[in-house]
């Protein structure tokens, strides 16, 4: 499998560029010039004299826009330890190309004579093949040559063009203190998608008006960094935006993904979910296809221009809904939004597709009628399991054994219950009843409190027997919030997880260091997931287990410093007790959507902001034990209207509130 943890990622969705630290493409591994799915370039090299420059320094001046620095060996003046001859290389990616600058600088005492070559090739690989095996042979297409100084390259109906000012090769002669740039374009065309899905930028990128100002400014450094990686992973399908999952393999619509990100991302960027749930509602499911794992009223999995084949008999469609979690999750991401303010109109044109959603978890997620939602791969080419570990040995006993499908994960059924009820409770606000899911969500609870519990925490998953998989997991902390849990049993669930076992530190592993299994580097068998430990510390948070919210919190903060502020997808599990900062996970993206979402999630679950904007009123409740001394946030979005907070030294001061909600009610603690 090509590395990335190594590579650093410029980004303008869905253009994205990944290089080592030298700038240099090599052709080799994941390296290259992405666009739509496609590898645009896999060489992008540049030698002085038939000698790459000497890498010294790589700075990331924006999420799009980077400066490589390199030192020009035997040029200049000879006999001095300063290098004299200098290669500087501003490389831009925008969301229809990317453009570099190759600037070389003569600051030495004589005159510089030399030739600069740029080579360039492509093989116009698809991500799913550059991710696998075969990645490392994937041959290069033949150039076709406009003059001396473009270039362009032809496959199945994608045209890949450079140009270049003056040419592929130039003879600059430098006095002392002179300059010379050569000027890269790199553009491309596309073949028209026949599934009528295309990975297209937005028209704009919406400008944040959020602030942040913290005591601890490593936490000001991650939110930062992660809202200017939200613009870059922007993507749009016609009007509404939607984050793709992550470079270079995900860069496109995600059902699971794109909601968690947008509904983390609600308090500052309100349109972003609203695009996302509309996004997905045109491509619910209306039939049953086994191939595709299509049922009706059934929320995609990922949505892309073309076939996928992941190799290893991992073959997804191009509109592929294996996913038994991401229905509920739009239930649930319409419901904050329309809390937090999304426009009635808006949310009333998404009332269809809401009661097909909640009729999908009645009808189709059940298939054996037991009460619990389960999944089973029927095509025998997609994923073995569903869930947000989706991995084939996510799902494992405390001795290793693979569990048996049909797989009813726990996390899944609290995702069903919080459903049921805000589904609930939305068609109750638009004239219809929702008692048909208030019961159902109930007889959900009790059917869950008897089948899941044992040693005292709910299962991974019930098996294709229905017995409980045993083995501390974090899946667990995804029922926290949801409802689907008693009081007593919220308290279970965060003792097991302010386990040493669970607890690395630098975050919530993903399974506990006592299974047999646990990798510290296992994709969802030990490493650490920053959207997991966020989603367990918002759960946290809302069922009153503050000191434990803000001690994993202090864990992301210190991993997003180790990390250079910008969170990956995921990295190892080992722990502060064995290491000072987390091994990064090979293959994992960075950025990463739910991963840079997660930073906006852990700071309006510290403050407990819960809007209800329909009913005109607003609860703050922060935590009784907070990371951070001062923390103030400005720019929050509710609706059309802007909050803005200061916590300090315990008490909460109201800087700005909309004039229309009523009974704004914070918490002053001493």
């Amino acid at each position: 499998m090509p590395q990335l943890h190594e590579l650093v990622t410029a980004l303008a969705a869905p253009w994205v560029v990944l290089s080592p630290r030298s700038g240099q493409l090599t052709g080799t591994g994941a390296e290259g010039v992405y666009a739509r799915d496609r590898r645009i370039l896999s060489r992008l090299s540049v030698t002085i004299d038939g000698v790459p420059p000497v890498p010294i320094h790589a700075v990331e001046h924006t999420a799009a826009t980077h400066e490589y620095v390199a030192v020009v060996e035997g040029l200049g003046d000879s006999n001095r330890h300063d290098p004299t001859v200098m290669l500087y290389r501003t490389r831009e990616v925008s969301t229809d190309g990317m453009t570099e600058r190759i600037r070389l600088v003569n600051s030495s005492r004589a005159t510089v004579e030399c030739r600069l070559d740029v080579a360039l090739g492509t093989d116009l690989a698809g991500t799913a093949a550059v991710r696998s095996e075969a990645a490392a042979v994937l041959p290069e297409l033949s150039p076709g040559y406009d003059g001396p100084a473009r270039l362009h390259w032809d496959n199945s109906g994608t045209r890949v063009t450079v140009r270049l000012d003056p040419g592929v090769t130039a003879r600059p002669r430098l006095e002392p203190g002179e300059e010379f740039t050569l000027t890269l374009q790199v553009t491309a065309e596309f073949p028209k998608p026949t599934t009528g899905f295309s990975i297209d930028p937005p028209a704009r990128r919406q400008p944040y008006e959020f602030g942040i100002y913290c005591d601890d400014k490593r936490v000001e450094r991650w939110v930062n960094r992660s809202l200017a990686d939200v613009q870059g992973l922007q993507l749009a399908a016609g009007d509404d935006r939607y984050l793709g999952a992550g470079p270079p393999w995900y860069l496109t619509l995600f059902g699971r993904d794109s909601l968690i990100s947008s509904g983390m991302l609600i308090p500052v960027d309100p349109e972003l979910a609203a695009g996302t749930l509309r996004a997905l509602a045109a491509w619910q499911g209306a039939k049953v296809d086994p191939g595709s794992a299509e049922q009706p009223g059934k929320i995609p999995h990922e949505l892309r221009a073309e076939a996928a084949d992941h190799g290893g008999g991992l073959v997804l469609p191009a509109a592929y809904y294996g996913t038994h979690d991401a229905t509920q999750l739009w239930i649930t991401t319409l419901h904050k939004a329309w809390r937090w303010g999304m426009p009635a109109a808006e949310v009333r044109d998404l009332l269809p597709n809401l009661s097909r959603a909640l009729t999908w978890m009645k009808e189709y997620a059940d298939p054996d009628d037991d009460g619990f939602l389960e999944y089973v791969d029927e095509s025998g080419h997609g994923l073995a399991n569903q869930g947000w570990k989706d991995s084939v040995d996510a799902v494992q006993w405390p001795d290793g054994t693979i569990a048996t499908a049909p797989i009813a994960l726990c996390e899944v059924q609290g995702y069903a219950y919080a459903a049921a009820v805000q589904g609930a409770e939305l068609l109750e606000a638009h004239g219809e009843s929702g008692d048909e899911w208030r019961e159902w969500a109930a007889a959900l609870q009790e059917r869950f409190r008897s089948a899941f519990w044992v040693d005292g925490y709910p299962a991974i998953a019930l098996d294709g027997e229905k017995n409980p998989v045993a083995g501390r997991a974090s899946n667990m902390g995804h029922l926290l919030g949801t409802g689907l849990l008693d009081a007593e049993e919220e308290l279970a669930v965060a003792d097991v997880l302010s386990g040493e076992d669970l607890d690395s530190g630098f975050g919530l592993r993903t399974l506990s260091t006592a299974m047999t299994r646990f990798n510290p580097l296992g994709y969802h068998t030990g490493s650490v997931w920053p959207h997991d430990t966020a989603m367990a510390i918002q759960g946290l948070y809302a069922t009153g287990q503050s000191l434990r919210a803000s001690s994993y919190v202090d864990g992301l903060i210190r991993a997003a410093e180790a990390f250079g502020y910008r969170l990956p997808e995921l990295y190892g599990g080992r722990g502060t007790l064995e290491e000072s900062t987390p091994t990064p996970y090979p293959l994992s993206c960075r950025p990463q959507a739910w991963a840079a979402a997660s930073a906006i999630a852990v700071v309006v679950a510290a403050l407990g902001i819960e809007p209800d904007v329909p009913g005109g009123t607003l609860v703050l409740n922060p935590a009784d034990a907070m990371p951070w001394e001062s923390l103030k946030v400005t720019g929050l979005r509710l609706g059309a209207d802007r909050l803005s907070l200061h916590w300090d030294s315990g008490k909460l001061t109201v800087l700005e509130a909309p004039e229309g909600i009523q009974h704004v009610s914070p918490v002053f603690r001493p």
